[in-house]
């Protein structure tokens, strides 16, 4: 199995505790709100809340380019906004990914936004490589829907509030 890996910040408006809340521990009720065109639901499967050892399903409206995705949470902290989750299950890995992590930390700015540090390592099946350009699409859809959280939070100031 390889793996290949990519670091990214991505400054934001919002507070880090908002954001937490509406990217992580409240991400059942908020994500479908604002990713409304691709998802239908996000529901625990396995284990109780946003927990680590628990596996959440996140469900796509139909005609998205996938059915579904399952994450399993590794690491929920509340108190330092740190979240590391695994991509366990659905077709977004496609034949080529064994699984994807992700390690996940909101730090607050002088401004009272935050910088979200994002460490991705897609971890392939076997000797197989992925290309630059995939490596490149999965970045933009992750960075994507962090912006897309920002701009529901700052149109909704008392949602996560």
């Amino acid at each position: 199995m390889g793996v290949k890996s990519f670091l990214h910040e991505i400054k934001t408006k919002v507070s880090p505790s908002r954001l937490f809340k509406a990217m992580i521990t409240e991400s059942h009720e908020v994500g479908p709100k604002f990713m409304s065109q691709h998802v239908k639901s996000i529901e625990t499967v396995e284990g109780h809340g946003v927990t680590p050892g628990c596996v959440i399903k996140t469900n796509f409206q139909e005609g998205s380019p996938f059915k579904y995705m399952k994450h399993r949470m590794d690491v929920v902290d509340t108190e330092n906004y740190v979240c590391k989750y695994t991509l366990i299950e659905g077709d977004a890995l496609g034949d080529k990914l064994e699984k994807v992590c992700y390690d996940i930390k909101f730090e607050g700015t002088n401004d009272g936004g935050c910088t979200i540090k994002v460490k991705v390592d897609y971890h392939t099946k076997g000797d197989l490589e992925l290309n630059d350009d995939e490596i490149k699409k999965g970045q933009d859809e992750t960075i994507g829907i962090y912006k897309a959280c920002e701009d529901y939070l700052t149109a909704n100031p008392s949602v996560c509030a």
